[in-house]
């Protein structure tokens, strides 16, 4: 008898075990998952293509690959994965590569953008900003000494200097010809083909392998590349009202301040956002 109801107590613990843990499940992946189309595009990743490809034009192919898990946004909604195209804004030494949708023949809309900045002899620093209207904000993420790994949100104070990167080379040599894609609505690349999107959560787990190499920030470093693409910035009417609720939700659960600080040269600004999660009421 004591064995039967010893055996009844643990299987109702059991149960209610698993009947509370889906719950927690649930609220970690909404909690992870905002909801917004840059859920579907692999930041870290991008950079990390920037790292590998030996120039603008070869970073465009890599993050337009299927196996390298960078790209799953469908901002048209038809069924199958959008081109990035890749487009070089340059002033001196301050290069802005924008990474832009073709969302019909007649609406482009930025994805994020490359802010890339020479900062001395053989030195170079760069930023991966995603769009508002994609992330909901503008996320900021920079390269990580990758033998220090550095938590998800850490304000880290080290700044890498990217100048061994092919790519950075490249775009500082003096052969280099502006790169700006030629591919657009209807033009694509004889090599590339569309795929369909995958759910959240098959995507997300291939952000893990750049956890460590990659870090999220809450400031510029790259001031001067950030103003010479600002005045440029595109946007999509139909992703903006297509996804307005969505963003509206987002931000309204978000307390954003915003400072100016001083770029390096002095005369050099750049916006300075700290945001913080509200608590919910109860």
């Amino acid at each position: 008898m004591l064995f039967m109801k010893l055996t009844r107590f643990l299987f109702i613990t059991a149960l209610v075990g698993a009947v509370t843990a889906e719950p927690l499940s649930a609220q970690t992946t909404a909690q992870d998952s905002t909801g917004l189309p840059g859920d579907n595009f692999n930041l870290p990743g991008a950079l990390e293509m920037f790292r590998k490809a030996g120039s603008p034009e070869e970073f465009e192919k890599l993050i337009n690959t299927e196996d390298n898990k960078v790209n799953n946004l469908d901002l048209n909604e038809d069924g199958n994965i959008d081109y990035i195209k890749v487009i070089d804004k340059k002033e001196g030494d301050a290069h802005a590569f924008i990474l832009q949708d073709a969302v019909s023949e007649t609406e482009n809309q930025d994805v994020a953008v490359i802010e890339l900045e020479k900062t001395g002899n053989n030195n170079a620093a760069l930023q991966i900003v995603g769009d508002k209207d994609i992330y909901g904000e503008q996320v900021i993420i920079e390269p990580t000494a990758e033998a220090t790994p550095a938590p998800a949100n850490t304000n880290a104070n080290v700044v890498v200097n990217v100048w061994a990167w092919p790519a950075v080379r490249y775009v500082y040599g003096p052969s280099y010809a502006v790169w700006v894609s030629p591919w657009g609505w209807r033009a694509r690349p004889v090599w590339w083909h569309p795929w369909r999107p995958v759910r959240w959560h098959v995507f997300y787990p291939y952000r893990a392998p750049y956890r460590h190499h990659y870090v999220v920030v809450h400031h510029y470093r790259v001031a001067r590349a950030h103003q010479v693409y600002v005045p440029v910035r595109t946007t999509s009417v139909t992703v903006q009202t297509r996804h307005q609720a969505s963003v509206n939700h987002y931000r309204a659960t978000r307390t954003t301040r915003t400072t100016t600080v001083q770029g390096r040269r002095g005369s050099v600004k750049a916006t300075k956002t700290t945001t913080k999660v509200r608590k919910r009421k109860r």
